[in-house]
């Protein structure tokens, strides 16, 4: 792409612009009644769901349960890590859900969902009924299959993929870190959130150590073979940091097999191969959000299959699941996916609602990825529901050009900032 068509293309892709979901579906949809829809999960999908149902139809009585009063953003986390941002940065909150859009906010834990009787259970003790049901639960980890690794682990080696205590936590050990020392970060296999996510962790990291520790040395143990974007990672790396970020293949030592917490060990190659960090990020692999396993909703992968023009669970009618925890079809697991396919999915029940057909929805992803301050790179795709599934539009969108020059760069990493802006302002503004 040439820069300025790039420009362009990423501006079609705010999120604040008409939504593709809008544009598929034709018309503003007239009123429905007043249908209940409950909604499961506060996070990116979750919200711009609630909030566009509301946007689209006011008449229906929309409640979002959250547990959480505040909700910190996974994107945006990295930069809190790497000293580039404070946690209160990456806080948002739901009163503008309420307030301003007149959602129902239930601060409470949805511990059951009965799909029969369209019910759902929480913590406290009580039961919502709906018409219709979003769930957005995000991501779980799976704690096993790591000989020597556990829940327990996160306390020593924390994962951050969650962000709020264990961003800062990770934060703090990097600190208390002597320069000269090593950070391991093991980066899971695929699928999994934020597939940029690592690598940009890695590269605030970087940023860090070269401003106040710059002896120290960063290695990372990947699950993989390749990664997003890595290409202008690698690039990037070189030019901004030397040779202070190792990267290890899964074939060459990189697939983790073994773990001794205590000493903060790593060990892959039936044992022959082994590393030691001063600091360990292990990113565990993941699977749907728990409350998926227990409402029937996932496949044996660990995922939640739907019928990918509606979000509507293949297993269960009137349940949507969105976001990290859905099967998308080529889509990533990304903010900027579940905030789109919560506007498609509030498209689609609102028009199910009033008896009419879902047209085939179109889709978009962008993702910025700081390498350094003023060093962006990002990926962004147009996708679009065909032949019965969620594919790539062939020719629409693009990766940040491999020899672009550095004003270049510093441009996208102002546009990573104002994409985060823009995009938690659509969600939760």
């Amino acid at each position: 792409m040439s820069g300025m068509t790039r420009r362009n293309f990423i501006r079609a892709l705010g999120a604040g612009s008409a939504t593709a979901a809008l544009a598929a579906c034709g018309a503003m949809p007239g009123k429905s009644g007043k249908a209940h829809v409950v909604v499961i999960g506060g996070g990116p999908g979750g919200a711009t769901c609630a909030k566009y149902l509301k946007r689209f139809d006011s008449s229906i009585q929309v409640t979002l349960v959250e547990p959480n009063t505040e909700f910190y953003t996974c994107f945006g986390s990295n930069w809190v890590i790497g000293g580039l941002a404070q946690m209160s940065d990456i806080k948002q909150s739901y009163a503008s859900l309420k307030d301003k859009h007149g959602i129902n906010i239930v601060h409470d834990m949805a511990t059951g969902i009965d799909p029969v009787n369209r019910k759902v259970t929480l913590k406290g003790g009580g039961t919502l009924s709906y018409d219709k049901l979003v769930v957005s639960p995000g991501i779980d980890f799976k704690w096993e299959g790591i000989e020597g690794y556990s829940e327990a682990a996160i306390e020593t080696m924390p994962h951050a993929w969650k962000a709020g205590p264990q961003t800062t936590l990770l934060r703090r050990q990097l600190e208390a870190m002597p320069d000269g020392g090593t950070f391991v970060m093991v980066a899971p296999g695929n699928p999994f959130r934020c597939p940029p996510g690592p690598y940009e962790r890695a590269s605030m990291v970087a940023h860090y150590f070269k401003t106040h520790k710059p002896k120290s040395k960063i290695i990372i143990l990947d699950n993989k073979e390749k990664f997003s974007k890595q290409g202008l990672f690698v690039a990037g790396w070189k030019a901004l940091y030397g040779d202070m970020i190792e990267w290890v293949q899964s074939t060459k030592g990189g697939k983790v097999e073994r773990v001794d917490v205590a000493n903060k060990m790593l060990y892959a190659d039936g044992g022959l191969t082994s590393f030691k960090g001063d600091v360990v990020n292990f990113i565990p692999s993941q699977k749907a959000g728990k409350i998926a396993f227990g409402a029937g909703l996932t496949n044996d992968a660990g995922w939640c299959p739907v019928d990918q023009m509606t979000f509507e669970s293949t297993l269960h009618k009137d349940v949507h699941v969105i976001g990290d925890s859905s099967v998308a079809g080529t889509m990533p697991k990304s903010g900027h996916s579940a905030n789109t396919q919560g506007k498609v999915t509030a498209a689609a029940i609102v028009l199910a609602l009033q008896g009419k057909p879902m047209e085939a929805p179109s889709f978009v992803n962008t993702c910025f990825s700081l390498v350094g301050p003023e060093y962006g790179i990002s990926v962004a795709a147009v996708y679009k529901f065909t032949d019965g599934s969620i594919k790539g539009v062939q020719g629409a969108g693009g990766v940040s050009p491999a020899d672009a020059p550095l004003s270049f760069r510093k441009q996208e990493a102002n546009y990573a900032r104002g994409w985060y802006a823009s995009i938690t302002d659509d969600t939760w503004g």
